[in-house]
């Protein structure tokens, strides 16, 4: 039983588990900046240009009501959140583009050596110099 608890204990402690953990709880807290983003600021701002308000728009089948208008609504609302998301996200690429230092590209590694007794330049994994024939 102490084995599992050990094996537990190094699964909860890998790094990748924290970052996910720790990654929900952002996008969490994220998810309710962008929602109230769109509902209480870009939405009003829509409605006062087009006056678009689906949530009156029933249907009714069979003396049921379909809120068809609310998921309208809903469909509209998650459009505009996956727009704000994108831009932010975009502008936040943009900004850590225009931030992080260009990495310095390592040296290609070298094809070529140099032959010990004729000094002529041969490719690298010879085991023998094609120009004086010396073994290498």
């Amino acid at each position: 039983m102490k084995s599992f608890f050990d094996e537990f204990k190094a699964f909860i402690s890998r790094g990748n588990v924290m970052d996910m953990a720790v990654g929900i709880i952002i996008g969490g807290a994220f998810t309710a900046i962008v929602t109230s983003l769109v509902e209480d600021i870009i939405t009003p701002i829509i409605g006062m240009i087009g006056g678009f308000d689906f949530s009156s728009f029933v249907v009714t089948v069979n003396n049921s009501n379909l809120a068809v208008g609310n998921f309208i609504n809903a469909v509209i609302n998650f459009l505009l959140i996956a727009l704000v998301l994108f831009s932010i996200i975009k502008a936040m690429n943009k900004a850590a583009a225009l931030v992080k230092k260009p990495e310095e590209e390592a040296p290609a590694a070298p094809t070529t050596k140099m032959c010990p007794y004729c000094k002529s330049e041969i490719n690298i994994e010879a085991t023998k110099c094609p120009c004086c024939t010396s073994d290498l």
